[in-house]
């Protein structure tokens, strides 16, 4: 199902269209297990029913449902039909559906909606309550939304990763350099330098910029609200990140 593009287009970056299939080995499935096991055990505690279904916002690959499919009949919801192309593959017995998160009406709730780090590509304020608004728009009363961005504003720090892996006789490096372009602005750039070595040997390397938002926590507790949700903030508990500050939001919808 395809959804009208709002007037703000996202700057889609080359990791999700024609890189699409290197992304696999950017972050492997078995990375997402850990997680997962955490967006679980959230849903169990603040659900007010019995959480059995689940809407995924912005699913790219299907990692995340790859863990949760097991106890959560899933849908699966990204913009990029190549993303979804890999998820298919990988999440057969799940639903997909191609669409934007800031648009996308479904005509059906969920006990449970998942917004991973794409929320993240949300770089206008208004960009970001479009999506709190899917949100709402399809948690049943009583479910529970939630929301995980990389970053708020008390939590940014500029800096670099690296990573990767090997699979399938190919492999993947990459180099993430994070930087603000404006330190008014509500946006911050991830610059990416990929290394990609084929099943014969070569390799190439390739750029691509990633324009994220970036907003203070009030703001999300905010907007949160504004969609008629009871908002809540709370650490996010996973061994790689336990000493940076970060943070998932959740939506709690009242019963009535």
């Amino acid at each position: 199902m395809s959804e009208p593009h709002p007037t703000s287009p996202i700057q889609m970056p080359k990791l999700y269209r024609e890189l699409a299939p290197w992304y696999p080995l950017l972050t492997p499935v078995a990375d997402y297990l850990e997680e997962a096991a955490f967006y679980r055990r959230l849903f169990e505690a603040h659900c007010q029913r019995r959480p059995q279904t689940l809407l995924d916002l912005g699913s790219g690959g299907g990692h995340n449902a790859a863990h949760l499919k097991a106890a959560l009949a899933c849908t699966l919801v990204d913009l990029e039909p190549t993303m979804l192309a890999l998820s298919r593959r990988l999440n057969p017995e799940c639903t997909h559906i191609q669409g934007d998160m800031r648009t996308l009406r479904l005509g059906r709730v969920f006990d449970c909606v998942l917004v991973h780090d794409a929320i993240s590509y949300m770089s206008t304020r208004a960009d970001l309550a479009s999506v709190i608004a899917t949100a709402y728009a399809h948690t049943a009363p009583g479910g529970v939304a939630l929301l995980q961005p990389d970053f708020v504003l008390e939590t940014f720090t500029p800096g670099t990763e690296s990573g990767g892996s090997d699979g399938n006789g190919r492999g993947l490096r990459y180099l993430e350099w994070r930087w603000m372009p404006d330190a008014h602005a509500e946006r911050y750039v991830a610059d990416m330098a990929y290394l990609l070595r084929d099943e014969n040997g070569a390799t190439q390397a390739v750029h691509d910029r990633h324009w994220m938002g970036l907003f203070p926590r009030a703001v999300w507790l905010q907007l949160i609200a504004a969609a008629g949700f009871e908002p809540l903030a709370l650490p996010f508990e996973h061994s790689a990140y336990s000493d940076t500050g970060a943070e998932v939001f959740l939506g709690l919808r009242p019963v009535a």
